[in-house]
């Protein structure tokens, strides 16, 4: 089975660095034509080197530029809502400044674009395909992660509703929940053994994941070959949620 995905043009936010860029690669790779939203301009500009892909510089921690980008990328039939940030502290630590940032670009940033697509997308009347990019820490709580699992249990909750609402309109919307994948971020977090070690342990296949997993998750579900697959919430985790 070969995923592709010619004619077609997908919105993919976080596209900058990590799960993101890879998942411009894997779709431009598919045939996909992709608009690549990143706050960085020196990601945009590499990326578009090499993939081709347009791009649109935002920070979509406003909703101003959230609902900005989602305008200016046009017509879209695939959208990928991957940006997300993690801002750790205990629970008792917890910033309402850090907790309002996360759950703006992890979860409200999402709602935003995904109405100004999904509109489009009735509009047009040929359906679509929407994956949130969201993670184990949705499912599964852990530890200093207070904001990150609020904003992630939030956004696999979206994706139901979306699903729900959006269905009947021919449009599948899914969520793919990684655990630790070894981007720079999460080699940041997990990289030291005292602190990656004991996750390590609760998964099965004895190892993290890589962008690549996730990209090819997304794609395949963003693809015809899903066509019957809505308001998923897929672990890409090593079996971690079977403990």
């Amino acid at each position: 089975m070969e995923i592709r995905l010619d004619g077609k043009r997908a919105l993919v936010t976080g596209a900058g660095k990590g799960i993101g860029r890879e998942i411009v690669k894997v779709l431009t790779e598919c045939g996909a034509h992709v608009v690549a939203v990143s706050r960085t301009q020196a990601d945009l500009d590499s990326l578009k080197a090499e993939t081709g892909c347009s791009t649109i510089l935002a920070d979509i921690t406003s909703a101003e530029e959230a609902k900005r980008c989602a305008e200016a990328a046009g017509d879209i039939d695939l959208l990928v809502n991957n940006a997300g940030i993690a801002l750790l502290a205990p629970f008792l630590e917890v910033t309402v400044q850090d907790f309002d940032e996360t759950i703006a670009v992890n979860l409200r940033a999402a709602l935003i674009i995904g109405q100004v697509v999904a509109k489009g997308m009735i509009a047009r009347g040929k359906g679509g395909a929407i994956v949130n990019v969201s993670s184990q820490a949705g499912v599964a709580a852990v530890q200093d992660h207070t904001a990150y699992c609020a904003s992630k249990a939030g956004l696999d909750h979206l994706t139901r509703v979306m699903a729900l609402e959006l269905g009947p309109h021919q449009i599948r919307v899914n969520s793919v929940n990684p655990t630790v994948i070894l981007t720079p971020m999460g080699e940041k977090t997990w990289g030291a053994p005292e602190k990656g070690g004991p996750m390590l342990a609760k998964i099965p296949m004895g190892r993290f994941g890589y962008p690549i997993h996730v990209a090819q998750a997304v794609a395949y579900l963003l693809s015809d070959q899903s066509d019957m697959i809505n308001g998923i919430i897929m672990p890409i985790d090593g079996g971690f949620l079977v403990g």
